[in-house]
């Protein structure tokens, strides 16, 4: 932070371009300028903003419904990914990944029936239209202002383009109850498909995966085995609607 008087600036150094494409969309607190100081480093001002992050029980909110609508059609953020030299990502290439990821590893139970469910259902869940998801939809990424009348998404910096049902599918398992889905997915403009219902329970476990591989990356246990317990729910819960 830097502050003179009464004024205060939010400053980063060396962010990406994708910053002023954000603040340009309403989706970050806008970017008041950029320099590029002696020693090759670009400094951004963000303006300072008053408020707080979203409650958990917030997050079923049309506000955040808009927002995440917005984001996943924005057509200048897909295009500034691109030019960063981001490329659309697949299901199988979700796949490879968490199985290279998985090597080595104590394979359980609910690991092995997890990657095992994805690699049966990869090309069903296969989804053309690419978008640009944040894939790490967690509440304290979403801030209010003071006023509650902007709502801004932070922390870019795992961005991807992929199906939109990846972050569809974290909001919704983490923070919405199941006999809502298909309202809350109504506020954003889609129905429950059959078709949605799979790629969503797909991308669930893929992110279920993910962050517990995270967790025992980085010796968190005791988080590990949380997300090794949804993996156990969701295993079956994927067994009873899936094809």
């Amino acid at each position: 932070m830097a502050s003179s008087g009464e004024n205060k600036l939010f400053i980063k150094r060396n962010s990406s371009p994708f910053l002023a494409v954000l603040s340009a969309e309403g989706i970050v607190p806008k970017l008041l300028w950029t320099r590029r100081m002696d020693n090759g480093d670009v400094l951004t001002a963000q303006k300072w903003m008053k408020g707080r992050v979203l409650l958990p029980r917030e997050m079923s909110s049309e506000q955040v419904a808009d927002l995440l609508k917005k984001i996943h059609t924005s057509e200048p953020l897909l295009n500034m990914m691109r030019r960063l030299g981001k490329k659309p990502m697949t299901t199988t290439q979700i796949l490879n990944q968490l199985e290279s990821r998985a090597q080595g590893r104590n394979e359980t139970r609910a690991l092995r029936q997890s990657l095992n469910l994805l690699k049966d259902m990869a090309e069903l869940a296969e989804f053309p239209n690419k978008m640009v998801c944040h894939s790490d939809i967690n509440h304290n990424n979403w801030l209010l202002s003071h006023d509650e009348k902007s709502l801004y998404l932070v922390d870019w910096d795992q961005a991807v383009i992929a199906d939109p049902a990846m972050d569809l599918a974290m909001l919704l398992y983490w923070y919405v109850e199941e006999d809502q889905w298909e309202n809350w997915l109504g506020l954003y403009g889609l129905k429950l498909t059959r078709s949605l219902q799979l790629r969503l329970v797909w991308h669930m476990v893929a992110m279920t995966l993910r962050f517990m591989f995270w967790h025992q990356e980085h010796a968190e246990m005791k988080k590990m085995i949380l997300f090794e317990k949804d993996l156990l729910w969701l295993n079956e819960y994927a067994a009873d609607i899936l094809p």
